[in-house]
């Protein structure tokens, strides 16, 4: 009895391949009949649904393509029913059909395209540098990774200010400022913007290139700015003891747009809450409202304001005084200086060295110039010209009975303009001292004791003296 021939292979398939020929899979049947009883074991395969884009060998029963070039875009499904007859074929032999399922996979044969030859974009002048102007995109009729695109800007005299970046999610062209925006300098770019597949084929070179061009246009659009000062910052310099109402300098600012709005200067009266300065609403100059000290401060640091009158828009900018030394203190003594001299000195005997500050503050230096006010008959001064000065006895043989202590002027004079001169008073004190100079006592009280007297006879004699002074 004649058995009808059985199928077999999968029932579906994915292909790539879109050339004409191209193997897409093999179909098997077998037949229970004796294949020595003439021809009703022999098989012979048609294709019954699936013409013209597939083919069967008759003898094999490979499946392949049989167009040129089967476009997944076109059509991604295909249903394919396929025949086993056995007698070779013939009239009254058996078949048996399968039907095949084939699923055309995507491959990157179709460019990126812009549906637009020409974009018009705009962005605020005071767009900030990074910030989006606006998106483009492109087509790609691929999937996946066929149709992932990058973004380039191929020239434009907008190429050094903006930039492009691609959105791997969207697959958009990202436009984002490069360089910060002028609307009264220029307010129209041009860019050429290519987009260009990001995996190519190379199959399918011959298609074409695998990329496009389009024009973006970007039109700037004015913002009201606040005033732009001159400079980042200003710093001036002004003498110490310059009279109030003295000019410090100018601080200029200006409207940036074309509109040209009058513009108010104001000092930050927190900056300057001694309210040492003043400054012209109209022109912005800076003066003083009290003399400076550079004594007491070597620097300013204000802030000033510039403010738009129509908008109100403000813009401040920072302003350094520096108060330049004026020589209008006197030097005087570095510390205070305990002096003695000894009973037994003798003459040119070193009795102190004492040095001088100022706080000015000179250009090349401080030199000091030591000198007596008046000739001493008992010390002498020599100034050493490094800003010290040695104190010496012009004669020997002190006695504390006659005089306890000296006191001795010392003139101390600067070399600055105009020059400055102190007189600082130096006490000298009259003391016994051992053999070797070592002071032993400076106290007049232990002279008196050890002429005999105790203290309680000093205490009465001392009553005594102020008896007598009352009743004079």
């Amino acid at each position: 009895m004649p058995r009808t021939p059985l199928i077999h292979g999968r029932n579906n398939m994915c292909i790539r391949s879109t050339f004409r020929g191209a193997f897409v899979m093999r179909v098997t049947a077998t037949d229970a009949d004796d294949e020595a009883y003439g021809n009703s074991a022999k098989l012979v395969y048609s294709i019954l649904q699936g013409q013209p884009y597939f083919s069967v060998e008759p003898e094999t029963g490979v499946i392949r393509t049989a167009l040129p070039n089967m476009i997944r875009e076109n059509r991604e499904h295909y249903q394919v029913v396929i025949q086993a007859k056995d007698m070779a074929g013939q009239m009254g032999g058996l078949s048996g059909t399968t039907t095949v399922n084939i699923t055309l996979l995507d491959v990157n044969n179709s460019p990126p395209r812009f549906p637009h030859s020409t974009y018009h974009l705009s962005t605020p002048e005071s767009a900030g540098i990074g910030s989006s102007v606006g998106r483009i995109k492109a087509y790609d009729a691929d999937v996946g990774q066929n149709a992932e695109m990058w973004y380039s800007i191929l020239d434009g005299d907008g190429q050094e200010v903006f930039n492009i970046i691609t959105d791997s999610t969207s697959q958009e062209g990202v436009i984002t400022v490069k360089k910060q925006l002028d609307y009264e300098s220029k307010r129209l770019y041009s860019l050429r913007v290519q987009v260009t597949n990001t995996h190519i084929d190379r199959r399918f070179e011959q298609l074409g290139p695998f990329s496009d061009t389009a024009t973006v246009r970007i039109t700037v659009t004015d913002v009201d700015e606040p005033p732009v000062f001159i400079r980042a910052m200003y710093i001036f310099e002004v003498d110490e003891d310059t009279p109030a109402g003295s000019s410090v300098g100018t601080v200029s600012a200006r409207d940036p747009d074309t509109v040209n709005h009058l513009i108010k200067y104001t000092i930050d009266r927190h900056t300057d809450l001694e309210r040492l300065f003043n400054i012209d609403s109209n022109n912005g100059t800076i003066s003083t409202l009290q003399a400076l000290d550079r004594e007491a401060s070597k620097w300013h640091n204000i802030s000033v304001l510039a403010t738009e009158l129509s908008t109100a828009l403000q813009t401040r900018v920072p302003v350094f005084i520096k108060v330049r030394d004026v020589n209008d203190n006197a030097p005087e003594f570095a510390m205070y200086y305990e002096t003695f001299v000894c009973e037994n000195v003798k003459a040119g005997q070193l009795i102190q060295t004492i040095s001088a500050v100022d706080t000015d503050e000179p250009l090349v230096g401080h030199k000091f110039v030591f000198s007596l006010s008046t000739i001493n008959p008992n010390f002498t001064i020599f100034d050493n010209e490094d800003n010290t000065a040695r104190i010496l006895t012009r004669r020997g043989g002190f006695n504390r009975r006659e005089m306890s202590s000296y006191l001795l002027p010392v003139v101390i004079s600067d070399n600055d303009y105009p020059i400055q001169s102190s007189t600082s008073t130096l006490t000298v004190r009259v003391c016994a001292c051992d053999s070797r100079g070592n002071v032993q006592t400076c106290n007049t009280e232990a002279l008196l004791l050890s002429a005999g007297l105790s203290t309680g006879a000093l205490v009465a004699i001392l009553l005594c003296i102020l008896i007598l002074l009352s009743k004079c």
